[in-house]
Protein backbone atom coordinates (compact mmCIF):
# COMPACT_ATOMS: atom_id res chain seq x y z
CA UNK A 1 0.00 0.00 0.00
CA UNK A 2 1.36 3.63 -1.20
CA UNK A 3 0.98 6.45 0.72
CA UNK A 4 2.07 10.24 0.59
CA UNK A 5 3.48 10.18 4.04
CA UNK A 6 4.22 7.35 6.67
CA UNK A 7 4.70 7.94 10.14
CA UNK A 8 6.71 5.16 11.57
CA UNK A 9 6.73 4.14 15.10
CA UNK A 10 4.79 7.30 17.19
CA UNK A 11 3.61 8.06 20.43
CA UNK A 12 0.59 8.34 19.25
CA UNK A 13 -2.09 10.94 20.78
CA UNK A 14 -4.87 10.88 18.99
CA UNK A 15 -7.08 13.81 20.27
CA UNK A 16 -9.98 12.01 22.38
CA UNK A 17 -8.86 11.71 25.54
CA UNK A 18 -7.52 7.76 25.32
CA UNK A 19 -4.14 6.48 26.43
CA UNK A 20 -1.16 7.06 23.81
CA UNK A 21 -0.26 3.96 22.33
CA UNK A 22 2.50 3.48 19.62
CA UNK A 23 1.74 3.01 16.35
CA UNK A 24 2.20 4.21 12.61
CA UNK A 25 -0.14 6.75 10.10
CA UNK A 26 -0.19 7.40 6.63
CA UNK A 27 -1.25 10.29 5.23
CA UNK A 28 -2.67 10.03 1.29
CA UNK A 29 -3.40 13.58 -0.05
CA UNK A 30 -4.98 16.02 2.66
CA UNK A 31 -6.49 12.77 4.31
CA UNK A 32 -4.96 10.28 7.33
CA UNK A 33 -5.71 6.79 5.14
CA UNK A 34 -4.61 4.07 8.06
CA UNK A 35 -3.12 3.60 11.33
CA UNK A 36 -1.72 0.40 12.47
CA UNK A 37 1.97 -1.08 12.54
CA UNK A 38 1.33 -0.62 8.77
CA UNK A 39 4.22 -3.08 7.56
CA UNK A 40 2.94 -3.35 4.39
CA UNK A 41 2.60 0.30 3.76
CA UNK A 42 5.46 2.59 2.06
CA UNK A 43 5.38 6.22 1.87
CA UNK A 44 7.38 8.52 -0.80
CA UNK A 45 8.13 10.13 2.62
CA UNK A 46 8.90 8.04 6.28
CA UNK A 47 9.27 9.89 9.40
CA UNK A 48 10.82 7.67 11.95
CA UNK A 49 8.71 9.10 14.91
CA UNK A 50 10.37 6.94 17.93
CA UNK A 51 10.62 9.25 20.99
CA UNK A 52 8.09 11.40 19.68
CA UNK A 53 4.46 12.69 20.08
CA UNK A 54 2.45 12.32 16.92
CA UNK A 55 -1.03 14.44 17.74
CA UNK A 56 -3.64 16.28 15.81
CA UNK A 57 -2.71 19.67 14.97
CA UNK A 58 -4.03 22.28 17.88
CA UNK A 59 -7.29 24.20 17.09
CA UNK A 60 -7.20 27.98 18.41
CA UNK A 61 -10.84 28.50 19.00
CA UNK A 62 -10.10 32.36 19.99
CA UNK A 63 -7.41 34.43 17.95
CA UNK A 64 -7.48 38.18 16.56
CA UNK A 65 -5.57 37.07 13.23
CA UNK A 66 -8.63 38.20 11.25
CA UNK A 67 -5.63 40.37 8.90
CA UNK A 68 -2.57 38.29 9.68
CA UNK A 69 -3.89 35.22 7.38
CA UNK A 70 -3.66 38.14 4.53
CA UNK A 71 -0.95 39.63 5.33
CA UNK A 72 1.56 36.94 7.08
CA UNK A 73 0.28 34.29 5.69
CA UNK A 74 2.68 31.36 7.18
CA UNK A 75 1.38 31.93 10.49
CA UNK A 76 4.61 31.27 12.12
CA UNK A 77 3.27 32.52 15.01
CA UNK A 78 0.69 29.88 14.88
CA UNK A 79 2.22 26.34 13.16
CA UNK A 80 5.58 26.92 15.12
CA UNK A 81 3.56 25.79 18.15
CA UNK A 82 1.49 22.91 16.31
CA UNK A 83 -1.52 25.07 15.74
CA UNK A 84 -3.13 24.10 12.22
CA UNK A 85 -6.85 25.57 12.65
CA UNK A 86 -7.65 28.70 14.05
CA UNK A 87 -11.10 30.84 14.86
CA UNK A 88 -11.12 34.49 14.18
CA UNK A 89 -13.84 37.12 14.50
CA UNK A 90 -14.07 36.78 18.34
CA UNK A 91 -14.99 39.31 20.74
CA UNK A 92 -17.35 41.01 18.90
CA UNK A 93 -15.22 42.43 16.37
CA UNK A 94 -14.48 40.73 12.31
CA UNK A 95 -12.92 41.64 9.87
CA UNK A 96 -16.22 40.93 8.03
CA UNK A 97 -18.49 42.27 6.93
CA UNK A 98 -17.25 46.03 7.48
CA UNK A 99 -18.83 48.81 5.27
CA UNK A 100 -17.93 51.66 7.79
CA UNK A 101 -15.36 53.96 6.59
CA UNK A 102 -12.59 56.07 7.65
CA UNK A 103 -10.85 55.29 11.63
CA UNK A 104 -11.76 52.14 13.28
CA UNK A 105 -12.84 52.23 17.39
CA UNK A 106 -10.66 50.50 19.19
CA UNK A 107 -10.84 47.61 19.95
CA UNK A 108 -11.30 46.71 15.64
CA UNK A 109 -8.71 49.36 15.35
CA UNK A 110 -5.93 47.10 17.07
CA UNK A 111 -7.22 44.38 14.90
CA UNK A 112 -7.23 45.78 11.40
CA UNK A 113 -4.52 48.37 10.24
CA UNK A 114 -5.84 51.25 8.33
CA UNK A 115 -4.70 49.54 5.37
CA UNK A 116 -6.62 46.45 5.66
CA UNK A 117 -8.98 45.97 3.19
CA UNK A 118 -12.68 46.70 3.68
CA UNK A 119 -15.28 43.40 2.69
CA UNK A 120 -18.64 44.48 2.65
CA UNK A 121 -19.35 40.58 3.07
CA UNK A 122 -18.35 37.75 4.91
CA UNK A 123 -18.32 36.04 1.27
CA UNK A 124 -15.88 38.62 0.08
CA UNK A 125 -14.06 37.92 2.83
CA UNK A 126 -13.55 34.19 1.72
CA UNK A 127 -13.26 34.42 -1.40
CA UNK A 128 -10.25 36.20 -1.03
CA UNK A 129 -8.42 33.24 1.62
CA UNK A 130 -9.41 30.92 -0.58
CA UNK A 131 -7.29 32.42 -3.49
CA UNK A 132 -4.55 33.04 -1.61
CA UNK A 133 -5.03 30.81 1.76
CA UNK A 134 -2.71 30.85 4.72
CA UNK A 135 -0.43 27.90 6.02
CA UNK A 136 -3.51 27.09 8.47
CA UNK A 137 -7.30 26.59 8.28
CA UNK A 138 -9.35 29.84 9.34
CA UNK A 139 -12.70 30.02 10.43
CA UNK A 140 -14.43 33.19 11.42
CA UNK A 141 -17.04 34.53 13.82
CA UNK A 142 -19.09 37.60 12.89
CA UNK A 143 -18.71 40.25 15.59
CA UNK A 144 -21.65 42.24 17.06
CA UNK A 145 -19.54 44.96 17.40
CA UNK A 146 -18.51 45.08 13.20
CA UNK A 147 -22.11 44.86 12.65
CA UNK A 148 -23.10 47.82 15.29
CA UNK A 149 -20.21 49.77 13.29
CA UNK A 150 -22.19 49.43 10.33
CA UNK A 151 -25.74 49.93 11.36
CA UNK A 152 -25.97 51.84 14.79
CA UNK A 153 -25.80 55.73 14.26
CA UNK A 154 -25.34 56.38 17.45
CA UNK A 155 -22.92 53.71 19.35
CA UNK A 156 -24.26 55.10 22.65
CA UNK A 157 -27.63 53.35 22.62
CA UNK A 158 -29.44 50.88 22.44
CA UNK A 159 -29.72 49.79 18.42
CA UNK A 160 -33.75 51.49 16.97
CA UNK A 161 -35.62 48.45 15.56
CA UNK A 162 -34.54 49.35 11.72
CA UNK A 163 -30.62 49.54 12.66
CA UNK A 164 -31.09 45.89 15.03
CA UNK A 165 -33.21 44.62 11.85
CA UNK A 166 -30.62 45.18 9.47
CA UNK A 167 -27.75 43.84 11.78
CA UNK A 168 -29.65 40.52 11.90
CA UNK A 169 -29.86 40.87 8.42
CA UNK A 170 -26.51 41.00 7.97
CA UNK A 171 -25.68 38.73 10.38
CA UNK A 172 -27.99 36.02 8.49
CA UNK A 173 -26.48 36.94 5.47
CA UNK A 174 -22.62 36.22 6.83
CA UNK A 175 -23.81 32.69 8.95
CA UNK A 176 -25.42 31.36 5.41
CA UNK A 177 -21.52 32.50 3.34
CA UNK A 178 -19.62 30.08 6.02
CA UNK A 179 -19.63 32.12 9.15
CA UNK A 180 -18.74 29.96 12.22
CA UNK A 181 -21.21 31.95 14.55
CA UNK A 182 -22.02 35.01 16.30
CA UNK A 183 -19.10 36.84 18.33
CA UNK A 184 -20.13 39.83 20.67
CA UNK A 185 -17.80 42.01 22.92
CA UNK A 186 -20.33 43.81 25.32
CA UNK A 187 -16.97 44.75 27.18
CA UNK A 188 -16.10 47.44 24.89
CA UNK A 189 -17.47 50.49 23.92
CA UNK A 190 -19.34 49.85 20.91
CA UNK A 191 -21.16 47.47 22.05
CA UNK A 192 -21.40 48.51 25.79
CA UNK A 193 -24.50 50.18 25.18
CA UNK A 194 -26.07 47.37 23.54
CA UNK A 195 -29.03 45.78 26.10
CA UNK A 196 -29.48 42.25 26.66
CA UNK A 197 -32.82 41.99 24.44
CA UNK A 198 -30.36 42.95 21.65
CA UNK A 199 -28.01 40.97 22.29
CA UNK A 200 -30.93 37.76 22.52
CA UNK A 201 -32.60 39.10 18.99
CA UNK A 202 -28.62 38.43 17.33
CA UNK A 203 -28.48 35.10 19.17
CA UNK A 204 -31.48 34.07 17.59
CA UNK A 205 -30.12 34.93 14.20
CA UNK A 206 -27.13 32.25 15.62
CA UNK A 207 -29.46 29.82 16.43
CA UNK A 208 -31.18 29.63 13.27
CA UNK A 209 -28.29 28.50 11.79
CA UNK A 210 -26.73 26.28 14.51
CA UNK A 211 -24.20 28.42 15.40
CA UNK A 212 -22.94 29.67 18.77
CA UNK A 213 -23.17 32.62 20.28
CA UNK A 214 -19.68 33.40 21.49
CA UNK A 215 -18.84 36.05 24.00
CA UNK A 216 -16.39 38.17 25.95
CA UNK A 217 -19.05 39.33 28.39
CA UNK A 218 -19.91 42.61 29.69
CA UNK A 219 -17.72 42.32 32.62
CA UNK A 220 -14.79 39.50 33.64
CA UNK A 221 -14.00 41.69 37.07
CA UNK A 222 -16.01 43.11 39.53
CA UNK A 223 -19.11 41.58 37.55
CA UNK A 224 -18.46 38.76 36.30
CA UNK A 225 -21.34 36.51 38.51
CA UNK A 226 -24.12 38.91 36.85
CA UNK A 227 -22.20 39.08 33.15
CA UNK A 228 -22.25 35.17 33.20
CA UNK A 229 -26.05 35.14 34.72
CA UNK A 230 -26.37 37.78 31.29
CA UNK A 231 -25.14 35.22 29.25
CA UNK A 232 -27.21 31.90 30.38
CA UNK A 233 -30.31 34.25 30.19
CA UNK A 234 -29.27 35.45 26.57
CA UNK A 235 -28.84 31.31 25.60
CA UNK A 236 -32.01 30.29 27.37
CA UNK A 237 -34.10 33.09 25.68
CA UNK A 238 -32.71 32.59 22.50
CA UNK A 239 -32.62 29.02 22.69
CA UNK A 240 -29.06 29.54 21.86
CA UNK A 241 -25.35 27.11 22.78
CA UNK A 242 -23.44 29.75 24.37
CA UNK A 243 -19.47 29.81 24.54
CA UNK A 244 -17.63 32.11 27.50
CA UNK A 245 -14.38 33.26 25.62
CA UNK A 246 -11.01 33.30 28.10
CA UNK A 247 -13.00 33.05 31.20
CA UNK A 248 -11.26 34.60 34.06
CA UNK A 249 -12.06 36.54 37.17
CA UNK A 250 -9.42 40.05 36.83
CA UNK A 251 -8.55 42.06 39.51
CA UNK A 252 -7.27 41.56 43.05
CA UNK A 253 -10.71 41.87 44.68
CA UNK A 254 -11.82 39.19 42.46
CA UNK A 255 -9.05 36.07 42.79
CA UNK A 256 -10.57 32.81 43.87
CA UNK A 257 -14.00 33.64 42.33
CA UNK A 258 -13.61 30.81 39.89
CA UNK A 259 -14.82 28.27 42.41
CA UNK A 260 -18.23 30.85 42.66
CA UNK A 261 -18.17 30.73 38.49
CA UNK A 262 -17.34 27.30 37.66
CA UNK A 263 -19.98 26.56 40.04
CA UNK A 264 -22.33 28.49 37.94
CA UNK A 265 -21.10 27.01 34.83
CA UNK A 266 -21.87 23.79 36.14
CA UNK A 267 -24.72 24.52 37.23
CA UNK A 268 -26.17 26.11 33.91
CA UNK A 269 -24.96 23.17 32.05
CA UNK A 270 -27.54 21.07 33.73
CA UNK A 271 -30.37 22.92 31.58
CA UNK A 272 -28.79 24.57 28.49
CA UNK A 273 -25.59 24.29 26.11
CA UNK A 274 -22.63 26.17 27.91
CA UNK A 275 -18.92 25.96 26.79
CA UNK A 276 -15.88 28.27 27.52
CA UNK A 277 -12.02 28.37 27.09
CA UNK A 278 -8.90 30.21 28.63
CA UNK A 279 -5.70 31.23 28.12
CA UNK A 280 -2.93 29.61 30.50
CA UNK A 281 -1.73 33.40 31.51
CA UNK A 282 -2.35 35.30 34.31
CA UNK A 283 -1.74 38.42 32.27
CA UNK A 284 -4.46 39.40 29.76
CA UNK A 285 -3.97 41.70 26.74
CA UNK A 286 -6.49 44.92 25.30
CA UNK A 287 -6.56 47.98 24.42
CA UNK A 288 -4.85 50.36 26.88
CA UNK A 289 -8.01 52.86 27.55
CA UNK A 290 -9.73 49.37 28.87
CA UNK A 291 -9.70 50.18 32.58
CA UNK A 292 -7.69 47.09 33.23
CA UNK A 293 -4.74 49.19 34.62
CA UNK A 294 -6.61 50.02 37.33
CA UNK A 295 -7.26 46.27 38.53
CA UNK A 296 -3.46 45.58 37.34
CA UNK A 297 -0.19 44.96 39.32
CA UNK A 298 1.30 44.92 36.38
CA UNK A 299 1.02 47.20 32.88
CA UNK A 300 3.19 46.34 29.81
CA UNK A 301 2.51 48.79 27.39
CA UNK A 302 2.40 46.36 24.18
CA UNK A 303 1.86 48.69 21.62
CA UNK A 304 1.42 52.33 20.98
CA UNK A 305 1.14 54.56 17.61
CA UNK A 306 2.06 57.80 19.28
CA UNK A 307 5.38 56.89 21.59
CA UNK A 308 6.01 53.56 19.20
CA UNK A 309 9.57 53.86 21.72
CA UNK A 310 7.96 52.53 24.57
CA UNK A 311 6.43 49.56 23.47
CA UNK A 312 7.46 46.70 26.13
CA UNK A 313 8.18 49.19 28.79
CA UNK A 314 6.16 48.64 32.30
CA UNK A 315 3.38 51.86 32.38
CA UNK A 316 4.62 52.27 35.92
CA UNK A 317 8.05 53.18 34.26
CA UNK A 318 7.17 55.53 31.85
CA UNK A 319 4.73 57.45 33.91
CA UNK A 320 7.72 57.91 36.33
CA UNK A 321 9.90 59.48 34.01
CA UNK A 322 7.09 61.64 32.55
CA UNK A 323 6.51 62.45 35.82
CA UNK A 324 2.38 62.11 35.30
CA UNK A 325 -0.20 59.32 36.64
CA UNK A 326 -1.21 56.17 35.24
CA UNK A 327 -4.14 57.61 33.55
CA UNK A 328 -2.43 60.37 31.96
CA UNK A 329 0.41 58.11 30.35
CA UNK A 330 -2.26 55.92 29.32
CA UNK A 331 -4.13 59.04 27.72
CA UNK A 332 -0.38 60.20 26.05
CA UNK A 333 0.36 56.84 24.50
CA UNK A 334 -3.41 55.97 22.71
CA UNK A 335 -4.23 54.17 20.23
CA UNK A 336 -2.05 51.83 21.93
CA UNK A 337 -2.39 48.09 23.52
CA UNK A 338 -1.55 46.64 26.91
CA UNK A 339 -0.99 43.47 28.91
CA UNK A 340 -2.27 43.18 31.96
CA UNK A 341 -1.68 41.34 35.01
CA UNK A 342 -4.80 40.86 36.75
CA UNK A 343 -5.51 37.40 37.30
CA UNK A 344 -4.45 34.78 39.88
CA UNK A 345 -2.37 31.84 39.31
CA UNK A 346 -4.96 29.87 41.58
CA UNK A 347 -7.97 30.61 39.09
CA UNK A 348 -6.16 30.32 36.15
CA UNK A 349 -5.30 26.38 37.11
CA UNK A 350 -8.93 25.88 38.55
CA UNK A 351 -9.96 27.36 35.35
CA UNK A 352 -7.54 25.33 33.15
CA UNK A 353 -8.27 22.09 34.97
CA UNK A 354 -12.53 22.34 34.93
CA UNK A 355 -13.38 19.03 32.55
CA UNK A 356 -15.28 21.55 29.60
CA UNK A 357 -12.67 23.93 29.13
CA UNK A 358 -10.79 24.55 26.01
CA UNK A 359 -7.67 26.16 25.49
CA UNK A 360 -6.98 29.40 23.19
CA UNK A 361 -4.48 32.01 22.95
CA UNK A 362 -6.58 35.00 22.39
CA UNK A 363 -3.50 36.01 20.41
CA UNK A 364 -2.93 39.28 18.50
CA UNK A 365 -0.11 39.56 16.91
CA UNK A 366 -0.17 43.00 15.85
CA UNK A 367 2.60 45.45 17.61
CA UNK A 368 6.09 45.48 18.09
CA UNK A 369 6.07 43.58 21.96
CA UNK A 370 3.18 41.38 21.61
CA UNK A 371 1.76 39.29 24.43
CA UNK A 372 3.91 35.64 25.05
CA UNK A 373 0.72 34.23 24.08
CA UNK A 374 0.35 34.74 20.25
CA UNK A 375 3.40 32.63 19.99
CA UNK A 376 3.75 29.91 23.39
CA UNK A 377 0.24 29.25 24.86
CA UNK A 378 0.33 25.37 23.46
CA UNK A 379 3.43 25.06 24.46
CA UNK A 380 2.88 26.09 27.64
CA UNK A 381 0.06 24.42 28.43
CA UNK A 382 2.06 20.64 27.08
CA UNK A 383 5.10 21.78 28.78
CA UNK A 384 4.98 23.67 32.22
CA UNK A 385 1.49 22.41 32.94
CA UNK A 386 1.17 19.33 31.93
CA UNK A 387 5.03 17.77 32.22
CA UNK A 388 6.13 20.44 35.01
CA UNK A 389 3.10 21.36 37.32
CA UNK A 390 1.36 17.92 36.26
CA UNK A 391 -2.05 19.81 36.34
CA UNK A 392 -3.52 16.88 33.86
CA UNK A 393 -2.18 14.17 31.91
CA UNK A 394 -0.88 15.01 28.42
CA UNK A 395 -3.97 13.23 26.89
CA UNK A 396 -6.40 15.42 28.49
CA UNK A 397 -4.47 18.54 27.64
CA UNK A 398 -4.12 17.17 23.48
CA UNK A 399 -7.97 16.03 24.49
CA UNK A 400 -8.88 20.18 24.91
CA UNK A 401 -6.40 21.49 22.12
CA UNK A 402 -7.91 18.97 19.60
CA UNK A 403 -11.20 17.38 19.12
CA UNK A 404 -12.91 19.48 21.68
CA UNK A 405 -12.92 22.76 19.94
CA UNK A 406 -13.31 20.73 16.96
CA UNK A 407 -16.51 19.04 17.93
CA UNK A 408 -17.85 22.62 19.90
CA UNK A 409 -17.29 24.46 16.40
CA UNK A 410 -18.26 22.17 14.03
CA UNK A 411 -15.25 21.63 12.74
CA UNK A 412 -16.03 17.95 11.03
CA UNK A 413 -12.81 15.79 10.22
CA UNK A 414 -10.43 17.76 12.24
CA UNK A 415 -9.17 17.14 16.08
CA UNK A 416 -8.44 13.20 16.18
CA UNK A 417 -5.97 11.05 14.35
CA UNK A 418 -8.17 8.40 12.60
CA UNK A 419 -9.05 6.95 9.23
CA UNK A 420 -10.48 9.46 7.41
CA UNK A 421 -9.64 12.37 8.99
CA UNK A 422 -7.88 15.47 7.68
CA UNK A 423 -4.30 15.09 7.91
CA UNK A 424 -3.46 18.16 10.45
CA UNK A 425 -0.29 16.76 12.45
CA UNK A 426 1.90 17.68 14.89
CA UNK A 427 5.04 15.93 16.02
CA UNK A 428 6.79 16.94 19.12
CA UNK A 429 8.95 15.82 22.05
CA UNK A 430 7.23 15.65 24.81
CA UNK A 431 10.01 16.09 27.14
CA UNK A 432 11.33 19.47 25.61
CA UNK A 433 8.15 21.33 24.70
CA UNK A 434 7.78 24.77 26.00
CA UNK A 435 7.16 28.07 25.30
CA UNK A 436 10.02 30.28 24.24
CA UNK A 437 8.01 33.28 23.88
CA UNK A 438 8.40 35.91 27.44
CA UNK A 439 6.71 38.81 28.71
CA UNK A 440 10.33 40.21 27.95
CA UNK A 441 10.91 38.54 24.37
CA UNK A 442 7.77 38.12 23.22
CA UNK A 443 7.83 36.71 20.04
CA UNK A 444 9.93 33.36 19.67
CA UNK A 445 9.22 29.89 18.82
CA UNK A 446 8.57 27.16 20.92
CA UNK A 447 11.09 24.28 21.92
CA UNK A 448 10.28 21.22 20.80
CA UNK A 449 8.24 21.25 17.89
CA UNK A 450 9.77 19.04 15.18
CA UNK A 451 6.92 19.40 12.44
CA UNK A 452 3.59 20.78 11.94
CA UNK A 453 0.88 19.68 9.03
CA UNK A 454 -2.06 20.92 7.63
CA UNK A 455 -4.02 18.91 4.97
CA UNK A 456 -1.09 16.74 4.46
CA UNK A 457 1.34 19.51 3.99
CA UNK A 458 4.02 20.12 6.01
CA UNK A 459 4.13 24.10 6.67
CA UNK A 460 6.26 24.25 9.90
CA UNK A 461 9.93 21.87 9.86
CA UNK A 462 12.63 22.10 12.63
CA UNK A 463 12.24 25.92 13.66
CA UNK A 464 10.92 27.27 10.52
CA UNK A 465 7.74 27.92 8.08
CA UNK A 466 8.24 25.60 4.83
CA UNK A 467 6.60 28.11 2.82
CA UNK A 468 3.22 25.72 1.79
CA UNK A 469 0.11 27.50 2.58
CA UNK A 470 -2.31 24.50 2.61
CA UNK A 471 -4.83 26.38 4.95
CA UNK A 472 -8.87 25.90 4.07
CA UNK A 473 -11.16 28.59 4.88
CA UNK A 474 -13.78 26.26 7.75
Amino acid sequence: MQADIVFRNATVIDGTGAPRFTSSVAVRDDRIVAVGTLEEWSGGTEHDCTGFVLAPGFIDPHVHHDEIVLTDPDMACMTSQGVTSIINGNCGFSIAPLTARGSLPAPLGLILTAQAPRFASYGDYRRRLDDAPPAVNAACLIGHGTLRINEVADLGRAADAAELAAMRKSLDDALSQGGAGLSTGTFYPPARAAPTAELIAMAEVAQAHGKLYVTHMRDEGDRVVEALEETFEIGRKACCGVHVSHHKCAGLANHGLSETTLGMIDAARLHQDVGLDTTPWIASSTMLNSGRHRQATRVIVADSETHPEHSGRDLADIAQDWGVDLDTAVERLLPAAGIFFVMDEGDVRRILTYPETIVCSDGIARGKHPHPRVWGTFPRVLGHYVRDVGLFPLETAVQRMTSMPADRFGLTGRGRIAEGQFADLVLFDADRIAEAATFESPVAPAHGIHGTWVNGRKVWSDGAPTGARPGRTL
